[in-house]
């Protein structure tokens, strides 16, 4: 009987996938979300940018109309249409037409140079381009790099939008595939046009949705696949574990070609029918003003960005009360910044969200019952996430001890493009490998200890650079530090620590130092202290160490207390 009954249910399997009436039943892809939340609230504010301000039923009819024109531009399913701009509404707009024609969306950071997006532009083989009128010229730039190439990255670009509602030059209203032209936001040729592509295309949650490149220390990025699948189980472990509902009001100020802005906050905002305010940078003045402006109830930053807000004179005279939900991730945010953000916003509640683009991006979360009784933590596994610690071997590791943090989810992307090695490596043992370095406590809470590549190796043991600037954070005076491990001679690699003062603060190298041996050990210590203005960092607010590590590889003294 039993086997009787199983035949029959791969019977009825194999049947339904080969049906495309059940295919299109099931299906459940990111233009599905959009079209839903349009169809529950129409008339609801769904985007801000500027001053203009759009409801769910009018972001829908936008999206079918640039839709209309991609495939009358000859744009399918199979198309790569990277991305080079700042946020903007047309971002969005595009964006959610490429998910409904299935087209893959690959937005770059547009601080790269020509060449570096000409690689990108081969890797993928992109044939459609779409860029802020601003970096027009940085993308032909990259596009005639790319097209001059003679190796296996050269391509055809065969369509170029520029993100504007409107533009006088001929030449970006001309309907020559190979010229640049605006994309069709107001008004659809016919109403046949607005509704092509409602349900016609064939797609399923397994359809490519994203290439997104990561900014790792190798000499080539990686192209990380997302389908469609991912990102709708990673927006279900946002909304759950960050307590996201329909009516908040977010901003969205950090890069929407980034993982975390795109997919933890943008995408889930959608999903649920939320409002949405686009900003085209994290300026400190404007999130502070927009909060009070908007009511916005919900916002996201990395912790660079949360130190920048908590010092911007603005913020002790703007009215954040509304302000309810707090995010942070990219990097841990220092207890003693948690703990002055929580005392002057007393109504908010903060979360932490950790993970990487290759999980879309989110694996664990600390919320906000656990922030103080957990402090530093990277809380617990996500919804959709499974999370251990594993040694070298990829042994599972006791509670307390150190090893790689590993991920077994959903959200885990389909591979990196064109590179079948790096995603064997990543899977190794059925897991995906973070490259994080890590502790589980008892109850299952992580502690992110560094990156793998951010261990500092001096005189022969392993230091944090984290532990180190935990414990610098506490010094008063500190806005914000950044500790590396620059070559030395004796050391190997010397503890270095580059600070950022408070406005107005001075102290000596002595002080700190005789505040950091009563919590550190000597072999902890910075062996240098460096005084700067400010910490060098990437659009997504990462302070880029590699940069500092440049920087500085020349100078090291140690301090003579350490020799």
């Amino acid at each position: 009987m039993v086997k009787d009954g199983a035949e029959h249910a791969t019977k009825i399997l194999q049947n339904a996938q080969m049906s495309s009436e059940v295919g299109a039943a099931r299906r459940n892809t990111m233009a599905d979300l959009l079209e839903r939340s349009s169809a529950r609230y129409g008339d609801k504010l769904a985007l801000v940018y500027g001053e203009e301000r759009i409801d769910y039923s009018e972001f829908q009819r936008r999206v079918n109309t640039i839709s209309a024109q991609f495939l009358r531009d000859g744009i399918s399913s199979s198309s790569k249409l990277v991305v080079l701009s700042k946020n903007s509404l047309n971002f969005v707009l595009a964006y959610y037409a490429a998910m409904k024609i299935g087209a893959i969306w690959v937005p770059v950071n547009y601080m790269l140079t020509p060449s570096e997006i000409a690689y990108i532009l081969g890797h993928t083989k992109a044939d459609v381009v779409l860029a802020a009128s601003n970096l027009v010229d940085t993308m032909n730039k990259a596009i005639a790099t790319v097209q001059e190439s003679t190796s296996s990255l050269a391509v055809d670009v065969t369509a170029r939008y520029v993100l504007e509602t409107a533009a006088e030059d001929d030449s970006i209203r001309s309907h020559d595939p190979r010229s640049w032209h605006a994309l069709e936001v107001y008004e659809p040729s016919s109403v046949a046009d607005a509704d092509t592509g409602q349900h016609t295309i064939d797609l399923d949650g397994r359809t490519l949705a994203q290439i997104l490149y990561t900014s790792g220390t190798e000499s080539l990025p990686k192209g990380v696949m997302l389908t469609h699948d991912n990102l709708i189980s990673q927006f279900v472990s946002c909304i759950v574990d960050g307590s996201m509902e329909h009516h908040d009001i977010a901003i969205h100020a950090l890069p929407l070609y980034h993982s975390a802005q795109l997919n933890c906050f943008l995408g889930p905002s959608i999903y649920l029918g939320g409002t949405g305010i686009i900003l085209d940078a994290a300026a400190p003045d404007i999130i502070l003003r927009t909060i009070e402006k908007e009511r916005a109830t919900l916002l996201f930053c990395p912790p660079t960005v949360w130190i920048a807000l908590l010092r911007h004179p603005d913020f002790e005279k703007r009215d954040l009360s509304s302000l309810q939900k707090c995010y942070y991730g990219a990097a841990i945010m220092p207890v003693e910044v948690l703990k002055e953000l929580s005392s002057k916003l007393p109504q908010a509640r903060f979360w932490n969200f950790y993970g990487q683009t290759e999980v879309a991006p989110l694996a664990t979360v600390l919320k906000p019952e656990d922030q103080l009784r957990k402090l530093g933590s990277a809380g617990r596994p996500a919804l959709n996430v499974e999370t251990i610690i594993v040694d070298a071997e990829g042994n599972p590791v006791p509670a307390g001890e150190v090893g790689e943090i590993v991920h077994r989810t959903a959200h885990a992307m389909l591979g990196y493009l064109d590179d079948a090695q790096k995603t064997s490596e990543a899977y190794r043992g059925g897991w995906f490998h973070s490259g994080d370095l890590g502790v589980m406590d008892e109850e299952g809470y992580l502690t992110i200890v560094d990156r793998k590549k951010d261990m500092i190796k001096t005189g022969g043991v392993n230091v944090a650079s984290r532990e180190v600037e935990e414990a610098i954070y506490e010094f008063p005076g500190v806005s914000e530090v950044a500790v590396i491990g620059l070559p030395d001679d004796y050391w190997i690699e010397a503890v270095t620590a580059i600070i950022v003062p408070k406005t107005g603060i001075q102290f000596n190298e002595q002080d700190l130092l005789q505040f950091l041996r009563e919590k550190l050990a000597k072999f902890k210590l910075p062996k240098q202290i460096v005084i700067a203005d400010a910490l060098p960092r990437n659009p997504s607010g990462k302070i880029l160490k590699r940069n500092l590590r440049q920087e500085y590889e020349d100078s090291v003294k140690s301090l003579p207390e350490q020799d």
